[in-house]
Order: structure tokens, then C-alpha cells, then sequence
């Protein structure tokens, strides 16, 4: 057996309710029909969660969301990025015509840093 690729990405959250709210109601994902109990799971290809904390995880001890690169694809881009800046997330760069289409990046409630674009890389 060969890894072909990301399969499912969870981002840890401090509050999973207003993560899983903000997914959904601002970005406009929507929950896949189970989720465990300690996850919000989204419909959408490789599967995207927010969850609670590994054990010992003290999200509240070091810099929120360093590290992590996490790209959505919308083909309406643009729209979106009016839609989550006038839910107040932070916008941490405005559209711009990249590589991947128009793209912007804004900040989650948790300090992620979430690129969008709007051309599709997979056919």
C-alpha cells in the first residue's frame, strides 16, 4: 500500500461550537451527517473537521494556528472574502491573482491561517 494523500483534516479548537459555527455559518461548509462526539465533521472532499484538543493539549499556551497551511477552493473567492470580513475574522491578506486564481487569506477564531482560492487544482 502505497499514501495517496491527505484523507481527513481536523483543526483543534479551543470553543468546538463557535469553530464549527464559524465553518459553517461564515464559510459556508456543511456538516457531514456524523460527526463523533468530540468533532464537527464537514462534507467535503478530503474530509475537513474542527475538534476538541488531543489530551494534553493546552491550546492556550503558545501561539494559535502556527504552523499550519490550510487552503480551501470556491470558485466564488471573492465573495467569500466579503462574507467572512464582514463577519469580523481578521484578514490577513486581501484578494490577490495568484497562482491558484483570485486567493485571499483570513484568520479563524483559533489563530488559523486559512488561504482560499478560486481555481480547482484537481480536475
Amino acid at each position: 500500500m502505497a499514501v495517496t494523500g491527505p484523507d481527513f483534516i481536523a483543526l483543534q479548537v479551543r470553543d468546538l461550537e463557535k469553530a464549527a459555527a464559524f465553518y459553517e455559518n461564515t464559510v459556508g461548509l456543511t456538516r457531514a451527517p456524523f460527526s463523533p462526539p468530540h468533532a464537527v465533521v464537514f462534507d467535503t472532499q478530503p474530509t475537513f473537521a474542527v475538534r476538541d484538543p488531543e489530551p494534553g493539549l493546552d491550546l492556550e499556551s503558545g501561539p494559535l494556528g502556527l504552523g499550519v497551511a490550510l487552503w480551501l477552493h470556491d470558485p466564488e473567492a471573492v465573495a467569500l472574502h466579503s462574507a467572512v470580513a464582514g463577519a469580523g475574522a481578521t484578514i490577513l491578506r486581501e484578494p490577490f491573482e495568484g497562482p491558484f486564481g483570485m486567493t485571499f487569506v483570513f484568520q479563524d477564531l483559533d489563530g488559523y491561517s486559512v488561504t482560499v482560492h478560486d481555481r480547482a487544482t484537481r480536475n
